[in-house]
C-alpha cells in the first residue's frame, strides 16, 4: 500500500501522508484530523487492553486509573472488565472476570 489513496483504514494499518504548507512539525504516532470539514470528537468510551503491572491491590469495575498520552493527564473509569486474557497469546482466559491482579492482562471498557 505504498503511495497509494485509501478511502478507509482498519486498526494495524500503517499510513502515511504529505501535507503542504503545515507550520507545526506533525511526528510519527501523533494524532492528526481535518478540523474544518471532520473535527475531532472526544469518545464517550473505549476498549483497551490493560495490563496490570506492580497494582498492590485488586482491580475492579469502578476503578479509576489517570492514563498518560504525551503531555496530558486524564482520570478515566473502568466501567466493564470484559475479559481476562493470556499475556502473551492474546486468548481470552476467562470472560467477564471480576477483578485482576498484579501481572493479569484483560480488556477493559474505559469511560
Amino acid at each position: 500500500m505504498r503511495h497509494e489513496f485509501l478511502a478507509e483504514t482498519i486498526l494495524g494499518d500503517n499510513v502515511g501522508f504529505n501535507i503542504k504548507n503545515v507550520f507545526r512539525k506533525t511526528k510519527r504516532e501523533m494524532v492528526t484530523w481535518d478540523n474544518k470539514n471532520d473535527p475531532a470528537m472526544e469518545p464517550k468510551n473505549f476498549t483497551a487492553q490493560y495490563i496490570t503491572m506492580n497494582h498492590p491491590d485488586l482491580i475492579y469495575s469502578g476503578y479509576n486509573p489517570v492514563l498518560d498520552c504525551y503531555t496530558a493527564h486524564i482520570a478515566w473509569k473502568f466501567s466493564e472488565l470484559k475479559e481476562k486474557i493470556d499475556r502473551g497469546t492474546g486468548k481470552t482466559t476467562k470472560a467477564n472476570p471480576k477483578c485482576l491482579k498484579k501481572g493479569d492482562a484483560g480488556i477493559v471498557t474505559i469511560v
